[in-house]
Parts: structure tokens; C-alpha cells; sequence
């Protein structure tokens, strides 16, 4: 076998013989080369798919574990805190019964209609939709069912507030009406001595203007207020001697005068019943008596009409 080798460069040429040994051994490696090559082509490719397979397999698996640890912490805290919802929703019903029967006995107290405050019942609702409140196509979410427990419960339970609250007022109102209602005697011991209206003066003997009633008794026996208020007057007045003067609220006053004594401050808040003087002959009096006169909206009126009520 001959092989030429031509140079186009320089224009010469060169040419080799082969043997029969040299012809077997160069058509081996001709044939030897693509097959070689055929074979790294598919062991590398194998060998590495199999190590990456190994490595994808251990990752997953690991991620795997993770995970279900991770499920099942989320599962003990859920139960957890379902089991505390569970505890959280018996305190919030306990409450709402006992605030029902605060309420239901309030009323009865107070007497109020019952028909103004029904505990028990839940309250009337209603008004228009307001655009994106509650649920929609585009977002469909629903609260689970515990939690409309909850929401209702506590909507139950603001509404028994704002009832309670409303009786608290109504009731502190009631209150102090009852303390300011002018009622009684203002005196613990003794008698009435002198009417409200015209009479015949002791000191001038004519017949003169009376502007309250007065009530005798023992010097030194106790004055008392006839209602609740705040005393604007605590001193010597002309024609009244000692006097003391409560304002009662609502346009109401009542005067005391004549007396030994006083017992309360100017801006002392007073009761009704305390002792607020010790009666008296100062001023302008003939004996031991006290001087009552009620004022409405700065004029004198017959004290006779609220000595006659009773207290409520």
C-alpha cells in the first residue's frame, strides 16, 4: 500500500509504503477511534445522571423530613390553641350569662320597663351593605365557624355593656333626683309655729308677708337638711341671724334660719338628714325656733307642699 502526501505551498510532494502489518494496524485504529469515541459518549453521561440522581434523591428526602416536622409542630400548636379558644369561649359565655342576670335584676330594681332593655335577646340589626365590606367573587373568603361564635359572642357581649351602661346612668339619675327631692321636716323634734303667707308681725303687730314656716322646739336641738345639695350660705344674714342655705339643684333652694349654731362649711356637699345647724333664736325672733323657706327659680314658694311629701 502507497500513500502520497502533497504540499500545494511549495509544490513537492512525499509518498510512503505500508506493509501488511502497518495496513492491519492503521485500519484498527481507524475503526478503534469512532467506536472509543461512541463509548465515552455513553458511559460519562451514565455515570454522571447516576450521581446526580443520587444527590436529588437525598436532597428530597431531607427536605421531606423537614417538613414533616414542621407539620407536625403545626399540628401541637393548633390544638393548642383550639384547646385555649375552647377555654376562651366557655369565660366568654359565662360572662354574657352573668351579665344577663345583672341586667334582668337592675331592671327590676330600678323598675324600669323591661320592655326597654330585654337582656337575652339579641339585638335588632340592620342598615345597607357598604361597598367592600364582607365577602365577594373576587375574594370569597369565609371566616371558619368557631370564629363567628366568636364575633357574635362578643357583639352579644358589647351590646349587655352598653345596656348596663345606660341602666348605670339612668339609675345614677334616679339616684340623685331621689337625693335632691325635697321631702320632710327640717327639724327632728319640735312643731310648726307659723304658717307661709300673711300673718300679724310679733314685733310690730301689723299684718306683714311670711316668706316660710317655722318650726319650734328645744334650743340646741338639730337642724336637718330636707334633701341633698351644696350649701351656698353659712353665716350671719340680716333678719335671718345664723342661716344656712343649701342649693338642691334644678332651681331649688331652701333656707334655715335663726339658729345656735352651724355645723356646715360654705361648699360643704350635704345629705339629706344631716345635721347642718342647731336651732336657734339669732336674728330677728322672739324664741328657740328655725326659719325654713324653699326658693324655685329664686322665688319663695309654700314650703307646706314638700314638708307634706314623703321620701322616695
Amino acid at each position: 500500500m502507497k500513500v502520497i502526501l502533497v504540499n500545494e505551498r511549495v509544490g513537492t510532494t512525499r509518498s510512503f509504503r505500508f506493509g501488511r502489518f502497518s495496513k492491519a494496524l492503521l485500519g484498527l485504529c481507524l475503526i478503534g477511534m469512532p467506536v472509543g469515541a461512541f463509548l465515552l459518549g455513553v458511559n460519562v453521561p451514565v455515570a454522571d445522571s447516576d450521581v446526580f440522581d443520587s444527590r436529588t434523591a437525598k436532597a428530597w428526602s431531607k427536605a421531606l423530613r423537614k417538613q414533616q416536622v414542621q407539620i407536625e409542630e403545626a399540628d401541637q400548636q393548633a390544638r393548642e390553641q383550639l384547646t385555649a379558644l375552647t377555654v376562651k369561649l366557655a369565660e366568654m359565655q359565662a360572662r354574657l350569662t352573668r351579665l344577663d342576670a345583672l341586667g334582668e335584676r337592675l331592671v327590676t330594681v330600678a323598675k324600669l320597663d323591661e320592655n326597654e332593655f330585654q337582656f337575652g335577646t339579641a339585638p335588632a340589626l340592620g342598615g345597607p351593605e357598604e361597598p367592600g365590606e364582607g365577602s365577594s367573587p373576587d375574594f370569597p373568603f369565609q371566616q371558619p365557624d368557631f370564629m363567628d361564635v366568636f364575633t357574635d359572642l362578643s357583639e352579644q357581649i358589647e351590646d349587655r355593656q352598653l345596656q348596663l351602661s345606660t341602666i348605670e346612668s339612668v339609675l345614677a339619675t334616679k339616684q340623685l333626683e331621689d337625693l335632691q327631692f325635697l321631702a320632710g321636716r327640717p327639724i327632728s323634734r319640735g312643731w310648726m309655729s307659723s304658717r307661709y303667707g300673711y300673718r300679724t308681725d310679733p314685733f310690730s303687730g301689723r299684718r306683714s308677708w311670711h316668706g316660710g314656716m317655722d318650726f319650734a322646739g328645744k334650743k340646741g336641738s338639730d337642724v336637718v337638711a330636707v334633701a341633698a345639695g351644696v350649701v351656698t350660705w353659712a353665716e350671719d344674714r340680716h333678719g335671718y341671724g345664723q342661716l344656712v342655705e343649701i342649693n338642691h339643684g334644678n332651681g331649688y333652694k331652701t333656707r334655715y334660719g335663726h339658729n345656735s349654731e352651724i355645723k356646715v362649711k360654705l361648699g360643704e356637699v350635704v345629705k339629706r338628714g344631716q345635721v347642718i345647724a342647731l336651732m336657734g333664736s339669732s336674728g330677728r325672733s322672739t324664741g328657740p325656733h328655725v326659719h325654713f323657706e324653699v326658693h324655685k327659680n329664686d322665688r319663695p314658694v309654700d314650703p307646706a307642699s314638700y314638708i307634706r311629701r314623703t321620701g322616695r
